[in-house]
């Protein structure tokens, strides 16, 4: 198996370190001809959304990582990766991937004092480490979404089909159980 990390702005060499933990294959996704390697599974770490967003634009990426999410390729999207997927983000018009059905809003915990740790429950991994950042929540979701962990009363992580989001940093903590979930995701789409 290999994954493709989009490393054009974010915490991307994060990500990298857990795959490495996990002694799994990986490579950057920096510009168009890196994704014509072949990968299983795609991550879109957290950084600045809008950043991230107008820099696949402007490197004729977004409509080609749009199909193959559409086309089934496994995705894994982290805070601003969470934000890139949504199809409708409340308190800003743009749209950029826009292949998950949810609602999202932009720094809902505030701005950077905003930012915590907290240790809470993730579907069937029971309590795990969640470092949030700036962070979004998703305010509603679309049919077929499964809601994976709802802190304070918020929707934190949550599934549709072949993607997988969390409002949180997984990448930021010690654990591995978030990365090890998109993993077997992938081998059992």
């Amino acid at each position: 198996m290999r994954i493709g990390v989009l490393a054009v702005q974010g915490a991307f060499a994060e990500h990298e370190s857990m795959l490495d933990r996990l002694d799994q294959e990986h490579f950057q996704i920096r510009k168009p001809s890196d994704l014509e390697k072949n990968m299983d599974g795609l991550i879109i770490p957290g950084g600045e959304s809008t950043v991230i967003g107008k820099l696949l634009t402007d490197l004729g990426m977004l409509d080609d990582i749009r199909q193959r999410i559409i086309d089934g390729l496994p995705v894994f999207g982290t805070c601003a990766g969470l934000i890139l997927l949504s199809d409708t983000i409340i308190n800003d018009d743009r749209r950029y991937l826009g292949t998950f059905p949810m609602s999202v809003r932009r720094n809902a915990f505030g701005r950077q004092l905003g930012s915590f740790f907290t240790v809470s429950n993730f579907d069937d991994l029971g309590m795990i480490p969640m470092e949030f950042i700036r962070a979004p929540v998703i305010e509603s979701v679309g049919e077929g979404v499964t809601i994976l962990s709802v802190y304070n009363g918020k929707i934190v992580a949550a599934r549709f089909k072949n993607q997988l989001v969390t409002a949180f940093h997984p990448e930021l903590t010690d654990d591995l159980k978030v990365h090890r979930y998109f993993l077997s995701l992938i081998n059992n789409i």
